[in-house]
């Protein structure tokens, strides 16, 4: 690692730390140029609790990621790297899908549910994906949350019943869920607490690299409601 370092520092112009050379080279390399969502989309405005809201990258070509999210070596377990499927038929979107699946929010479409897992100190620390909600995983949870409350919420939120001991998914919901990243298991682990229910898996949405994917690439977050 130490050769590694000193290998890269032979690169650089004497005197000049990795930041100032960077500083200095990025007017070359194209510094302050314009950063859209796709080369067809620079940006896309939304409603969001009735205000527009508009979702795009950061302008600034030397913005850099909270360098809390840019921690590699978080302890596993339990923050180990999920598979990029996590059930048969579930689906991992990146961020342009799930982009559109934003969309469809905005429009009013009320079959789609964007959910963020997080609790809720995370929520305040790096903000939210515009349009989605916050239901933490311990609500869907049985070592955290009591079996009869998790069906409250599901009914309450998703669209599905019971009869008896049967659940009707008929009417349900496509959930979006999301999470801390690909080392965060609790989107995950809802998403296999409702296959598990019986949830159809086609009508379960993962985006994997949550909120740090989201901010890595410098896409607008919004703060929670207040309680």
């Amino acid at each position: 690692m130490h050769t590694l370092k000193r290998s890269a520092r032979h690169l650089l112009p004497c005197g000049l730390t990795l930041l100032a050379w960077l500083g200095c080279m990025l007017p070359a390399l194209g510094a302050d140029q314009p950063v859209g969502i796709t080369a067809e989309l620079p940006y896309l405005d939304l409603m969001h609790e009735g205000k527009v809201i508009r979702i795009e990258r950061n302008p600034d070509n030397l913005n850099m990621i909270d360098p809390d999210l840019a921690l590699t070596s978080r302890p596993c377990p339990p923050f180990c790297i999920q598979p990029v499927v996590i059930a048969p038929g579930v689906e991992t979107l990146a961020e342009l899908e799930l982009l559109d699946y934003i969309k469809r929010i905005s429009r009013g479409d009320k079959n789609v549910l964007l959910i963020d897992s997080r609790e809720p100190e995370w929520l305040a620390r790096f903000g939210m994906i515009p349009l989605s909600i916050s239901l933490s995983w311990t609500r869907l949870h049985p070592q955290h949350t009591p079996a009869e409350k998790i069906a409250e919420t599901v009914e309450d939120h998703f669209d599905v019943y019971r009869v008896g001991p049967v659940w009707n998914f008929t009417g349900a919901k496509t959930l979006v869920f999301y999470c801390n990243g690909p080392w965060c298991g609790q989107s995950p682990t809802n998403i296999r607490q409702l296959l598990g229910m019986g949830y159809p898996a086609h009508k379960l949405k993962w985006y994997r690299s949550g909120i740090q994917g989201w901010k890595l690439l410098g896409l607008t977050t919004v703060q929670p409601r207040s309680p």
